[in-house]
């Protein structure tokens, strides 16, 4: 007996009323055709991952990555960046900052490893900018503070150095240097000359230390041992210090 026979009649059913049949159909276990899915949190598939790893890995670090800027590039930026601060005076925590960082930058750049032991350091530089406050004597009314150009010649040969102050008070100090090492000198002051004129012994507490941090034959950039900041050009490479 064929199975598909037309003629079978149906086996008897007891149909629920149309309200249980609404109630059957919210209790059925999948979602009506005609609505689509709800999203859910679960994670996505390994393909989609892979792709998403892939696109935050650059295959080209060389030639993307920032290229480095030469020491004439940072200098151009250092005096840019000192040029309307009078020396350091008129720097805002945020000027000293940046300066701070340009220096460093400058630097990370240096080829001169050995300072004292190179002739770039001869001579006569120019301070063109300072975190010193003893220097700057930004204390005092901007008329009684150094107002003319400041001078440190060093000479390594004989290992003294001289800082020079020039109008209104032209004051002088002479020191020795010590090496610690070929960049970092101890500074002991032993000569001031009062409005460079009269000579005072200088106390026995009058020293320091000074290091070498960047050198050139324009450009020097110096560190003190309580972490002031001293940027000077050179201005005469033939001076000598009196000894």
């Amino acid at each position: 007996m064929a199975l598909a026979s037309s003629h079978l009649a149906p086996p008897s059913v007891s149909l629920p009323p149309p309200r249980s049949l609404r109630l059957v159909r919210h209790q059925l276990p999948f979602p009506s055709s005609s609505r689509r899915p709800k999203k859910t949190g679960a994670a996505a598939p390994p393909e989609a991952a892979s792709l998403r790893w892939r696109a935050g890995v650059s295959f080209f670090p060389s030639f993307l990555k920032k290229k480095a800027r030469s020491p004439e590039e940072i200098k151009e930026e250092l005096l840019e960046a000192i040029a309307p601060l009078d020396r350091g005076a008129d720097a805002t925590p945020d000027d000293q900052e940046r300066i701070d960082q340009i220096a460093r930058e400058l630097e990370a750049v240096n080829a001169v490893k050995e300072p004292f032991k190179s002739d770039l350091i001869n001579g006569k530089w120019e301070l063109i900018y300072t975190t010193s406050r003893s220097i700057l004597q930004v204390q005092r009314p901007k008329f009684l503070r150094p107002n003319g150009v400041i001078y440190q010649a060093i000479n390594a040969d004989t290992l003294r150095a001289q800082n020079m102050e020039t109008w209104p008070y032209f004051n002088q100090v002479t020191a020795n240097l010590v090496p610690l090492n070929a960049r970092r000198v101890n500074v002991q002051f032993d000569t001031f000359k009062i409005f460079g004129l009269i000579p005072i012994k200088a106390p026995g507490r009058g020293r320091g230390e000074l290091e070498i941090t960047y050198l050139d034959e324009e450009i020097r950039v110096s560190r003190g041992d309580k972490g002031n900041l001293f940027i000077l050009k050179m201005v005469d490479p033939s001076y000598r210090v009196p000894v």
